[in-house]
This record gives C-alpha cells, sequence and structure tokens, in this order.
C-alpha cells in the first residue's frame, strides 16, 4: 500500500468486543449507519465476502473492493463500483489507485474479523463506534494494544431514533 494513502479501520464494537453474530448485527443503531455512510462516502470501501453477502449490494458514493478467494464469485454480471481481490495486499494497492484517481484521503476497511485481524498493523486510524450492549457474538474485534495508539476525538451522541443500545464515537491514530 502507498504510505500517501492511509488505512482507516471502521467498526461498531460491543463491549465484549462483538462484531456480529450469524453474518449480521446483534443490535439495532440507525444513528451509526449514518456515521459509517458519513466516513465512507467516496472512499474506497474494502471488506470481505461475507460482510458483503450480508450487505447484498455495493453501497452508493463509495467503491466497493471485496476480498475473496473464490475467483467466481459474483461471476458474469458485476455491479458497477465493485472490484474483486484475492487478498488484502491485492485489495490495498486497487484501494490504494482508487483513492488516488477519486482524490480520497484514505482506504476504509468495514469488516469482517479476519480482514480486520491482518489490517490492524497495516492501519493508520481506527474509527470505532462503541456499543453499549455485550451481544452473543461468533465475530469479535481483534485485540488491540492500545499503547500503539493516541485517541483523537470522542463524542457520546444522545439516543436516536431507533436506536436500541447507547453510542459512543472515539477515533484514534496509530503513533
Amino acid at each position: 500500500m502507498s504510505e500517501s494513502v492511509p488505512l482507516t479501520l471502521v467498526a461498531a464494537v460491543a463491549r465484549n468486543g462483538a462484531l456480529g453474530k450469524d453474518n449480521s448485527i446483534p443490535w439495532r443503531a440507525p444513528s451509526d449507519l449514518k456515521r459509517f455512510r458519513d466516513i465512507t462516502w467516496g472512499r474506497p470501501l474494502i471488506m470481505g465476502r461475507k460482510t458483503y453477502q450480508s450487505i447484498g449490494k455495493p453501497l452508493p458514493g463509495r467503491v466497493t473492493i471485496v476480498v475473496t478467494r473464490d475467483p467466481g464469485f459474483l461471476a458474469g454480471a458485476r455491479p458497477d463500483h465493485l472490484h474483486l481481490a484475492g487478498d488484502l495486499d491485492e485489495a490495498l494497492a486497487l484501494g490504494a489507485a482508487l483513492a488516488r484517481s477519486m482524490h480520497a484521503a484514505e482506504i476504509i476497511l468495514a469488516g469482517g474479523a479476519a480482514l480486520y485481524r491482518l489490517g490492524l498493523p497495516r492501519a493508520a486510524y481506527l474509527r470505532l463506534t462503541r456499543v453499549d450492549c455485550a451481544p452473543e457474538a461468533d465475530a469479535f474485534f481483534p485485540e488491540v494494544d492500545w499503547t500503539q495508539w493516541r485517541e483523537t476525538w470522542r463524542e457520546t451522541p444522545e439516543r436516536g431514533p431507533g436506536d436500541e443500545v447507547g453510542l459512543e464515537y472515539v477515533d484514534y491514530r496509530h503513533i
């Protein structure tokens, strides 16, 4: 990956580190989905195949790069603004090229758990939503060595319409 295009991991993480269960999010928080849209708009968005399948389509306003080892994934007609990569290295190289062509400030990695684990050592920024619950889960955010990160911003918003859980937005920069 080009050093001039930083990698940002964006995730909603429960108190117990949970990201999801059965390939879905185990809480409802429309306010966090809006934050996710705002952070990722106009940027290359890397995600794993299962994460992509849980969403079901490329997200508008972003170019999506799906990491999959299945060369036949989405065989035939592929939606616009959707690219495939065989591994994270290929996705990051493609993401850097796309970011430069889009004049985007960063590449976003949006899950799942295995890609977060691989991407964390390469990330320049973390933009986390701390979710005030501890649900049963089968996907977890990786352990973070917090001595390597500095908090740069924090906000605890009012609970929005439809939010079933409290949220706290926290951004970090790798030091």
